[in-house]
């Protein structure tokens, strides 16, 4: 019996050890794009969800937005106005359902809605968080942004959360 339970314990342990991941890293933005790399959130499909690990260091303190955005990239886009949109060729929340409804990342909204990042009085977070029903394959060619202020997971008073500005970014490969 003993032989039996060690061999489940070994095939359980080596099946968890080779689950795919994948690591993005994260940079700060300016007008000219990516600038300073400030570290970076892996990506493990788990049976629990995806596995988002954050190790991150050189952000604002307090509260901030946190999403997958639709585009691989973290460019920025002049608007309409003429004016720069730090990694607006990111492009909008992660949304295949065409849902329009941002309401965070366990309710039935974009599917690019993240859990708040909090940056400690250091500028650091280090944290990880579990999100249901995305897939390796479906994030690949997607861009994570970070954005300056926190999110209220609703589109008023502010559209998206109100998180504001774009303030870093990382491409998901």
């Amino acid at each position: 019996m003993k032989k039996i339970l060690f061999t489940a314990f070994l095939l359980t342990s080596a099946c968890c050890l080779n689950r795919p991941s994948v690591v993005s890293e994260i940079y700060l933005l300016s007008v000219e794009g990516k600038t300073q790399k400030i570290g970076s959130v892996q990506m493990t499909e788990t049976l629990e969800g995806m596995l988002f690990e954050v190790d991150l260091d050189g952000i604002p303190m307090g509260e901030h937005g946190f999403h997958i955005h639709e585009n691989a990239s973290c460019l920025p886009l002049e608007n309409k106005n003429g004016a720069l949109i730090l990694a607006g060729q990111a492009g909008a929340h992660y949304d295949p359902k065409k849902t329009n409804r941002h309401l965070g990342p366990y309710k039935r909204g974009h599917k690019g809605d993240l859990p708040l990042l909090v940056a400690d009085y250091k500028g650091r977070v280090q944290t990880k968080f579990y999100r249901h029903g995305l897939t390796l394959k479906e994030l690949k060619n997607k861009s994570l942004v970070i954005h300056k202020g926190g999110d209220n997971y609703q589109d008023k008073p502010l559209p998206q959360g109100g998180g504001g500005e774009r303030i870093a970014c990382g491409v998901i490969n």
